[in-house]
């Protein structure tokens, strides 16, 4: 993907030309890259409780991500959408054999007790998914808004980190007042990228 004109697109155009970008990765390249991303995330520091995100689509990562963050001895709560638009719910992720589709074609989720949005407070890092992260921390997702309404349930030294692939993280994004900062970026060439909202 080449260097925009971030400065004349708005998000719907930034959102649009991503997804494109998207289907044309191979799944080659996808598996290269969940290995790669798999492996980053078993080098870090993982604090006890982690919230992370079943892939869907084109998203990069992958469930062994989890099981890497399992096998770490980190609690992962991974999200449940909600029936109505608000922010996400949270639920233990204890294997692949609880994950369930969930309300979203194609959306596994965990099958335990639902812990509520609050959840998320207890998590020390957050990878959440994103179409991409600009250098200031400004991330982009896919619009429903279900981040934007969830991490402010973040504690104030939670580490917040978008995942995407190494081309994703550009140099600027189109930024609203509500948009969290990401303190990180976790890219397949790059590992964890530390964001200057970290700083």
């Amino acid at each position: 993907m080449t260097e925009r004109c971030n400065d004349e697109w708005g998000k719907a155009e930034w959102r649009a030309s991503l997804t494109g970008s998207r289907t044309a990765v191979s799944v080659q390249r996808g598996v290269l890259e969940a290995r790669a991303l798999a492996e980053a995330v078993r080098g870090l520091m993982l604090p006890e409780t982690v919230c992370c995100y079943v892939p869907f689509g084109s998203e990069p990562g992958s469930v062994a991500l989890l099981d890497v963050l399992r096998g770490a001895r980190a609690r992962v709560l991974l999200p449940v959408i909600p029936p109505e638009p608000g922010p996400l719910d949270w639920a233990e992720y204890t294997g692949t054999g609880a994950l369930v589709p969930g309300r979203l074609r194609g959306v596994l989720e965990p099958s335990g007790p639902r812990l509520g949005p609050s959840a998320l407070g207890s998590a020390g890092l957050v990878l959440l998914p994103a179409l991409a992260v600009d250098h200031a921390g400004v991330r982009l997702g896919r619009g429903a808004g279900y981040y934007d309404r969830s991490l402010v349930h973040a504690g104030p030294e939670t580490a917040l980190v978008a995942v995407v692939r190494d081309d994703e993280l550009v140099e600027r994004l189109p930024a609203e007042a509500h948009d969290v900062r990401m303190t990180g970026a976790l890219t397949p060439g790059r590992g964890l990228v530390p964001l200057p909202a970290g700083m």
